[in-house]
């Protein structure tokens, strides 16, 4: 029997859609009768809906025809508002709102002073209230294309939104007639957009999601093991955006009008918002085509301009802007006591991803073995603005047919918060010598538990007695002067990647890193007799969510084998991983 809601929808009713609420722009997406998750078009036929309203003479503009209102109506248009929600106004920072409707300080809360209706009044507006209306014209535009009304939705959210601003989420989403089923985090939805197409295998990796946007930026790694995802590491830049890349294109462009004309576009707010639409646009256009143009009606003291950029020439000039991200991803690898050399994939998130020149200095910076998803760097990739939304409606897909009770204790953090393994387990086989062997890894380290792996380890070609030893792995680097078979990756570099290098010396001889693995604690040893020639050794390895071990090892097809089991370990204190 279906169990009501809080808000009134029975869980049996739940039609839901995957929601990425950006505090730029937001995108709706669901998943088709083939289970592939897809972006919705709002009812002007944008995928990517500027989070803004606005308000001329009683009338609500959203998404697009309220960001045009920035121009002419920016003190009754509201934007950026998606990072206030449950905050106090003394934690906030206003100045992406320097050319809409300001912020202000309203009883306990924040709330912008609009005139919202046809009278000349000014009304509070509190963020929750511009959430609410946000949200119910993002549901609305889903139902329309749908033909089914949407009543609740899987929301990502920045990794570090906090409770009180889910909690805030939550209310201004049951305002408008949505059920928030669940939070995701941004970073986790996009791997889940990525490990969800039918072509994708599962294996275990570790994973940088790079999710750059309009105002800020956050880099997460993600460790991908059996289809768990753990986060170990975050960085967050609040500077560094695709605002950023708009002032280089606007302070180039001001220059060039400002030689022209003797007179600063800048200094009038008008002209700014004009130039910063257009340099938006342009920016959009550098990331598709070697050049762009741009032009504006009556930029500034009734002169019109128009002017063209290539390529080049817009990389040269945002080269800080792009340091400054890949400084923010280097700096989550080191918090995660990783290297680059650790790392199986890059995936580029947001918006402003959508620029090449990132996913090129990236493919420089990582080894050619890691894999840089971005439409530029590799065919198979999705639209980096897409992810959040489209992850967000997998997981909508598969929870929405379950009470919200059994979804709340599923994502208890009892449940969610397992033991982890802090180093890797592998084998290493003896044939020969004692002293001899290959060391490979079974389990990676940030393994949740309980897990099972197997693998299969070739022999000597004679066959005969097999020494398994189980191991805990401990991954070193090492460093090495390069040789004539070493070639870095990346090597469409232009000249311009070498300028974010400047201490680099063309004269010092170049070195190579390895990730090698050294052998540390043995955890147990197996002898498996009389192995047949060509034959291999199947291993199997059982870590329980106790941190009991259990191992087996056999010949490959055959019966019986050897097994054991190895001790619990004592658990640490604070909840911490424990070693096996």
């Amino acid at each position: 029997m279906a169990v009501e809601e809080s808000d009134g929808v029975a869980a049996t009713d739940n039609f839901a859609i995957g929601i990425a609420f950006g505090n730029s722009n937001s995108s709706i997406a669901y998943t088709s009768g083939e289970g592939r998750a897809e972006v919705i078009a709002n009812e002007e036929g944008d995928r990517q809906i500027p989070s803004i309203l606005s308000y001329t003479e009683g009338e609500e503009y959203h998404g697009t025809q309220a960001k045009s209102q920035l121009v002419r109506n920016p003190k009754n248009t509201v934007a950026y508002f998606r990072d206030f929600l449950g905050k106090d106004f003394d934690s906030i920072d206003p100045t992406p709102c320097h050319a809409s409707a300001h912020p202000q300080r309203q009883d306990a809360t924040i709330a912008f002073s609009i005139q919202e209706t046809e009278s000349e009044t000014q009304n509070f507006v509190t963020v929750s209230q511009i959430a609410t209306r946000h949200i119910r014209r993002l549901a609305s535009s889903a139902s329309d294309f749908l033909g089914k009304r949407v009543n609740s939705a899987v929301i990502t959210v920045p990794t570090d939104f906090s409770d009180e601003q889910k909690e805030a989420l939550t209310s201004a989403a049951k305002e408008a007639g949505v059920a928030v089923l669940q939070y995701i985090s941004e970073p986790v939805a996009a791997v889940l957009a990525y490990d969800a197409r039918p072509e994708s295998v599962l294996e275990d990796k570790i994973i940088v999601v790079a999710d750059l946007g309009g105002t800020r930026s956050d880099i997460a790694v993600i460790a991908s093991r059996g289809g768990m995802y753990s986060i170990l590491s975050t960085s967050h830049d609040y500077e560094s955006g695709g605002i950023q890349l708009d002032h280089v294109l606007i302070d180039h462009f001001a220059k060039e009008f400002i030689k022209k004309h003797k007179t600063d576009p800048r200094q009038n707010a008008r002209s700014l918002a004009k130039l910063k639409l257009e340099a938006e646009a342009t920016k959009k256009a550098l990331s598709l085509g070697g050049n762009a143009s741009l032009s504006v009606e009556s930029l500034a003291d009734g002169l019109d301009f128009s002017s063209t950029i290539n390529r080049t020439r817009y990389e040269l000039l945002a080269s800080k802007v792009f340091g400054c991200f890949t400084r923010l991803i280097e700096e989550a690898i080191r918090k995660a006591d990783l290297d680059v050399l650790d790392v199986n994939e890059v995936i580029l998130s947001g918006g402003t991803s959508h620029t090449p020149k990132i996913a090129s200095i990236l493919a420089a910076r990582f080894p050619s073995t890691t894999n840089i998803l971005s439409p530029s760097t590799s065919y198979s990739s999705l639209p980096p603005s897409s992810l959040s939304a489209c992850g967000a409606a997998i997981q909508a897909s598969l929870i929405q047919e379950f009470e919200s009770e059994d979804v709340v204790q599923s994502t208890h953090p009892m449940v969610t918060v397992t033991p982890h393994l802090r180093v890797a387990i592998g084998v290493l086989l003896v044939t020969e010598d004692e002293h001899k062997g290959v060391f490979k890894p079974l389990m990676e380290a940030e393994t949740a538990v309980p897990a099972r792996r197997a693998g299969l380890f070739a022999v000597g070609r004679e066959g005969g007695d097999v020494l398994v030893k189980v191991c805990e792995g401990i991954r070193e680097i090492r460093v090495r002067k390069a040789d004539s078979k070493d070639k870095p990756n990346g090597k469409a570099q232009d000249e311009e990647e070498g300028e974010l290098d400047d201490d680099s010396d063309e004269e010092e001889e170049e070195e190579v890193r390895d990730k090698v693995w050294r052998v540390g604690r043995v955890l147990a040893e197996a002898a498996v007799r009389g192995v047949g020639k060509g034959s291999k050794v199947e291993v199997t390895i059982s870590v329980n969510g106790d941190m009991g071990v259990q191992i087996t090892a056999r010949e490959s097809g055959g019966k019986g084998g050897v097994r054991g089991a190895l001790e619990v370990p004592k658990a640490e204190e604070n909840g911490k991983p424990v070693n096996v």
